[in-house]
């Protein structure tokens, strides 16, 4: 019975072991394997961008190892990995998120006013077109109308007067 109840308590024991949180800042790459959800590649992914200077915050983990998102942050998390001793937080994701859209809304909002402004310009480029188009040919006729009033002037020269013809 003794022995039982110690098999019992050292299963315990290790289960406790086992979930014990696990610092990604502090810990070392077994440790890193034994969390669910981080293989050998993931453990020396992190290793490497924690050569670079320890992770400040959750998010400052999700940008700079390749592969983790909101979503495998959050099961690492349940899985006992911590940044800096605390837990991920998918609300400051959500906050992350809001200003994402805002700025996507933003970024279309512009796009859709210098869309507007380029059809404008276009609109623009074409009734000076027309305008143009328009002098030129009232230029046109106007040549036209002085060339036909010179050849009307250089006919009426050369026949003869009425008078002259009679003699």
């Amino acid at each position: 019975m003794f022995k039982k109840i110690l098999a019992i308590l050292a299963m315990l024991f290790y289960a406790a072991v086992a979930m014990a949180a696990v610092d990604v800042n502090k810990a070392t790459e077994a440790e890193l394997d034994s969390v669910k959800g981080i293989g050998p590649g993931t453990s020396k992914l992190i290793l490497d961008e924690r050569k670079k200077g320890e992770f400040k915050s959750w998010d400052d983990f999700i940008t700079r190892v390749k592969g983790v998102g909101d979503a495998r942050a959050s099961n690492l998390s349940e899985a006992g990995l911590t940044v800096g001793g605390k837990a991920y937080k998918p609300a400051a994701a959500a906050a992350k998120k809001d200003d994402k859209a805002a700025a996507k809304t933003e970024a279309k909002a512009e796009k859709k006013e210098a869309k507007a402004d380029a059809k404008a310009e276009k609109k623009e480029a074409k009734a000076d077109a027309k305008a143009k188009e328009a002098r030129a040919e009232a230029k046109a006729e106007k040549k036209e109308a002085a060339a036909e009033k010179k050849d009307d002037r250089t006919a009426a020269a050369s026949r003869p007067a009425a008078s002259a013809a009679k003699k």
